[in-house]
């Protein structure tokens, strides 16, 4: 008989109040970490609150990925002088990615995650000098034991034969949109869906995808599936649904 994938169901960000996120769904990734970390004492408010079998993945700080020249800076409110404004982000290894990463961890500590997400922006593409920054980055970061990795490029220049070693070789979980490229290495998938054709945020996922998306799910491995649209509460409580329905077995392993 063919294994049942074990699957673990969220949303990127907190879609809804925080009690339904935890009676509904069993992770949410939160996203305000991107933009500024919050307090370490909130983040432990959210463990607390949350029911045990509920866990947390997060995004790093745009200090490490974005330049300074992204909008999303528009949301930072740490103070930034030129020089730092001008070290941050691309990967780079310097006191100002240091520190970013230094209190992204800080909260991955307090939420008890089990990932941080490397979301490369668009303009990061696989040229020799980022190859360079990004397996320096994550040599050098500390990384504690059991607290995953994932790498989210954009952009057709990641191809696989660039992608497969690089993962493999800086132990990455590769974060990917399975409706547009398949996951590659061994070990979790890591789903964000950002609508279709990505990024149609304002998309909303038929039952024809959601179908789709339950052929995508690998059964010698945990899936782990977040819904990042504006419906994204709505899909993933269907697609939720869905699972139980057709027997999947709802386990984050």
């Amino acid at each position: 008989m063919q294994a049942r994938p074990r699957v673990a169901v969220g949303t990127c960000g907190f879609a809804e109040s925080q009690h339904r996120t935890w009676e509904d769904f069993d992770l949410v990734e939160i996203q305000q970490t991107f933009y500024e970390p919050p307090r370490p004492a909130t983040a432990r408010r959210w463990r607390e609150a949350a029911p045990e079998r509920f866990f947390f993945t997060l995004k790093a700080w745009q200090l490490i990925t974005h330049p300074a020249t992204s909008p999303t800076y528009r949301r930072l409110r740490t103070p930034l002088g030129t020089r730092q404004r001008n070290q941050a982000g691309s990967f780079r290894w310097n006191p100002v990615t240091r520190m970013a990463w230094e209190r992204t961890l800080e909260i991955a500590e307090a939420l008890e995650a089990r990932l941080v997400l490397l979301q490369a922006p668009a303009s990061f593409r696989p040229t020799p000098e980022n190859l360079d920054r990004l397996h320096r980055f994550c040599t050098r970061i500390d990384r504690p034991p059991g607290l995953r990795l994932a790498f989210e490029p954009r952009g057709t220049a990641w191809t696989e034969a660039v992608l497969r070693p690089l993962l493999a070789e800086l132990d990455l979980v590769h974060a990917v949109d399975p409706f547009l490229h398949r996951p590659l290495g061994r070990g979790l998938r890591y789903f964000r869906l950002h609508g279709r054709p990505a990024y149609h945020y304002a998309y909303r996922y038929t039952d024809a995808d959601l179908d789709r998306l339950l052929g995508l799910l690998n059964r010698a491995w945990p899936n782990w599936v977040l819904f990042n649209n504006v419906a994204m509460a709505e899909d993933a409580r269907r697609f939720r649904q869905r699972l139980e329905s057709c027997g999947g077995e709802l386990r984050t392993g």
